[in-house]
């Protein structure tokens, strides 16, 4: 699929969302200053290490790195089945991680991008995975955003899916769904289906549900159910989740390529939020795909289609 070239001007003008997903490279506005330095883990916050699996086609997958990152209240087993075919269609090696506060890895009462991103940053060193493309959803979005202005060096390339490098406002269904997971601890459920009739007043949708109570477990036999992420942490973290840690595109610039996915029924990445955008990455390209908030579990082929052809295409 040939790229759609835009200027910078033209994208502030209202765009037709199209039937099918299309791609769309912005030209470059104005020529990045060289980079001075570096930015590494903070001193001040305590990284954590970092629980993740490793998908690489049976041993098959030689190629450099990719490491995916899920979104707020996920966990890299929302990434097995996307990861597996990424591996095979690329023969590269796939790393889903679990977060910071999610998953199978450890809780800190810290959760912001600079933290989260300090994480990842020393599981690519730990782990020695150079030329990694860095790929997140939502939270993980900002992410590897953050990482690739910080400190470009980190990674060949990004796939931010559904999020922008702007502060804005969570969709309402977090802070719900965040007072919900709360209401199913304080139920002690004995059961998954307790705890899904508690989680229904606050989250309509089963899919959507069954995603948020993959986080039950039971920590012994005969003991109610409860959330293995700290749900109290999460839920204060919310406002840091709606915010971006750059706010100058003329101080931080990420130059290499940069494949922004956003769902068309989502409202996460607006038509106005692509011209910074293009600031802080003047070679990205837009991908559209038919799809809301949670375009990876929405249309995982699309999504893979998606990303192999990007990851394909020669460097300029």
């Amino acid at each position: 699929m040939r790229s759609i070239v835009r200027s910078l001007q033209s994208i502030c003008a209202p765009l037709l969302l199209p039937e099918h997903a299309m791609r769309m490279r912005l030209l470059e506005a104005t020529r990045a200053p060289a980079w001075s330095r570096s930015f590494h883990a903070s001193t001040s916050l305590r990284v954590v290490d970092l629980a993740y699996s490793v998908h690489d086609n049976k041993g098959g997958a030689k190629g450099n790195p990719v490491v995916i990152i899920h979104g707020l209240f996920g966990s890299k087993k929302n990434n097995r089945s996307v990861s597996n075919a990424l591996a095979r269609a690329l023969d590269r090696p796939v790393y889903a991680i679990d977060t910071r506060n999610h998953g199978d890895s450890p809780h800190n009462k810290v959760h912001n991008y600079t933290a989260i991103a300090d994480d990842v940053e020393a599981f690519l060193k730990k782990h020695n995975l150079k030329d990694a493309t860095l790929i997140g959803h939502s939270m993980g979005a900002k992410t590897v955003m953050t990482m690739a202005l910080r400190n470009p060096d980190c990674c060949a390339n990004i796939i931010p899916v559904d999020n922008a490098p702007v502060d804005a406002a969570l969709s309402s269904d977090f802070p719900r769904y965040a007072e919900g997971m709360q209401r199913v601890e304080h139920s002690k459920p004995k059961s998954q289906k307790e705890a899904d009739e508690v989680m229904q007043s606050y989250a309509k949708d089963l899919p959507v549900r069954q995603f948020l109570l993959t986080n039950l477990v039971r920590p012994a036999p005969s003991e109610p159910l409860k959330f293995r992420i700290p749900v109290k942490i999460l839920t204060d973290a919310l406002d840091n989740m709606a915010d971006f840690p750059f706010t100058d595109p003329d101080e931080r610039r990420f130059n290499k390529r940069a494949l922004f996915v956003r769902g068309t029924k989502s409202h996460y990445v607006s038509d106005e939020t692509l011209p910074i955008i293009g600031r802080f990455f003047p070679r990205f390209e837009l991908r559209d795909i038919e799809a809301g908030h949670w375009v990876i579990s929405e249309k995982p082929e699309e999504f893979i289609n998606a990303v192999v052809e990007f990851l394909q295409e020669k460097d300029d």
